[in-house]
């Protein structure tokens, strides 16, 4: 089938693919974007297609030294393939687009549609508008229209998913060029963010991720320091919410109160990503941090005694402009002190724009390469010793869809225990489905996952399942996701019934 064949395959309607860089919030855009598209009539091509639909946008980033080369790498790929195509379209959108603006079409006149972060919402109408003008539509919106979860969405996932509770940032960290582009922080309100949870839940959604780019800084701006906290309690209060996340959150506004609020909600999971990016006092200055180590270990200490099972996550930034080897040893110093579970860590890049980017004192690469890998040799130790603190636990796994790349090899399926270690676990005799939760012995640790070699303790089927299961067999006849637009007010309505299958309580 050529590449014209199978961008129309799909019924006759036009096909579209999106391609994701960044951060969690361009994932979440990318689901908006999805739906945008699928509200328009569009469907989505297949994963093998790489390029060959009728649509393909990309949501990009822009916090990587070489996210433009990149981007325009991806774009000249494209290129000769549209030039075959009479109709095909390719959009840029996220917050390189927000960045570069009239750049992009000036490098890659092919381009049709250039949008930024904050008018997702009108990518159809772009798309729509260059067809019929034959010219290339840039519109870049300086504030945010309208909050991205008025929009509709096609949910990857039909048993997780997030709910962004803010955009932007109100932070000057001297590396991150995320709020020139992302703008100041803007809080929607706590009704509202319950009201989607609800939605949610209704349709078998049974785990939530809080996301925002300072995500404990809610109520910033809507005036109320302890909003993050009373959010929290309140998704314990939501009837079917199994699990609740949140990501990513700020040294400077994490507070008792929240702290309070994680060990005393149930259903708030016992894991916390919070970024450290250095140990060192000097270099947290130069990036404007607004806390220092004392402080980020006195919050690692108050989580462990509220919370002693927590798996504690972080960021961290190797070879920051002016960093010392005194520098980098305090950061090793916090790491041995915090015992991650888990631990990104990035070497310095710069990013166009940012202060940091102009600072004294770069750091020559062979020295920072030698740093990150110092640090990644000694996390990778601290994860492998936390991790066999696990060996003999009793754990609830919430069955993953994805997430095993040699399931099918090892007879095995995967899922995440409720501090979000990923388990690789013997399949069970029942039916198993992603969202179900499933009951196991940890017997084995690795750096990175865990082993539960014998058999399923037990085996609960959920309404998460339900939904997976319900959403995969209509799949062939409505390739449309999970479509949320504007969620309801009020308790959430049951799912219809189902035939019984396991019910283990």
């Amino acid at each position: 089938m050529s590449s014209i064949d199978r961008s129309q395959s799909v019924g006759g309607t036009r096909t579209y693919e999106v391609r994701t860089y960044g951060c969690q919030m361009n994932v979440h855009d990318s689901e908006r974007l999805s739906g945008l598209l699928e509200d328009a009539g569009y469907v989505r091509a297949p994963e093998d297609a790489d390029g060959d639909a009728d649509v393909v946008v990309f949501n990009t980033c822009a916090v990587r030294e070489n996210a433009d080369n990149k981007l325009y790498g991806n774009l000249g790929h494209l290129a000769p393939r549209k030039a075959r195509r009479p109709g095909m379209q390719i959009a840029v959108g996220g917050c390189l687009a927000q960045k570069d603006r009239d750049t992009i079409v000036q490098r890659a006149p092919w381009v049709d549609v250039v949008f930024g972060t904050h008018n997702i919402g009108k990518l159809p109408v772009l798309l729509e508008r260059a067809r019929v003008q034959e010219e290339a539509q840039v519109e870049i919106a300086e504030s945010l229209e309208a909050f991205p979860s008025t929009l509709p969405t096609r949910r990857e996932s039909a048993y997780a998913a997030w709910v962004s509770i803010s955009v932007g940032c109100n932070n000057t960290c001297t590396f991150c060029i995320v709020p020139a582009l992302r703008g100041k922080e803007k809080d929607r309100r706590p009704g509202d963010v319950l009201a989607e949870i609800e939605a949610l839940v209704a349709e078998g959604v049974s785990e939530i991720t809080l996301l925002g780019q300072n995500v404990n800084a809610y109520g910033s701006d809507i005036g109320d320091r302890e909003a993050f906290s009373k959010l929290l309690r309140a998704c314990g209060k939501v009837e079917g919410l199994e699990r609740v996340r949140f990501t990513s959150p700020h040294p400077r506004d994490f507070t008792d109160d929240v702290i309070a609020a994680m060990a005393e909600t149930p259903n708030v999971m016992p894991q916390l990503h919070m970024p450290l990016q250095s140990g060192s006092d000097t270099v947290l200055k130069a990036m404007r941090r607004s806390y220092r180590q004392e402080r980020y270990l006195g919050i690692i200490e108050k989580v462990r005694a509220a919370i002693p099972h927590a798996a504690i996550s972080t960021d961290i930034i190797v070879g920051f402009p002016g960093e010392t080897e005194e520098d980098f040893e305090q950061t090793l110093h916090v790491v041995r002190e915090a015992r991650f579970a888990q631990a990104f860590t990035f070497q310095y890049s710069k990013r166009p724009g940012t202060p940091a980017a102009g600072m004294d004192g770069q750091i020559p690469k062979k020295v920072v390469q030698e740093r990150y890998e110092r640090l990644v040799a000694l996390q990778e130790e601290i994860s492998w010793e936390e991790n066999k603190k696990q060996v003999g636990r009793t754990l609830e796994l919430m069955v993953a869809e994805g997430e095993g790349r040699k399931d099918g090899a090892t007879h095995r399926l995967s899922g995440r225990a409720p501090d979000s270690r990923l388990v690789h676990f013997t399949k069970p005799e029942q039916d198993v489905r992603p969202g179900d939760v499933v009951t196991v012995e940890i017997t084995y640790a690795a750096p990175h996952h865990l082993l539960a070699e014998g058999p399923a303790l037990q085996v609960r089927r959920t309404r998460a399942g339900d939904a997976w299961e319900k959403r995969n067999a209509e799949k062939a006849a409505q390739p449309t996701g999970v479509m949320l637009g504007l969620p309801k007010v009020g308790a959430p309505e049951p799912l219809p019934a189902v035939a019984s299958g396991c019910g283990c309580d």
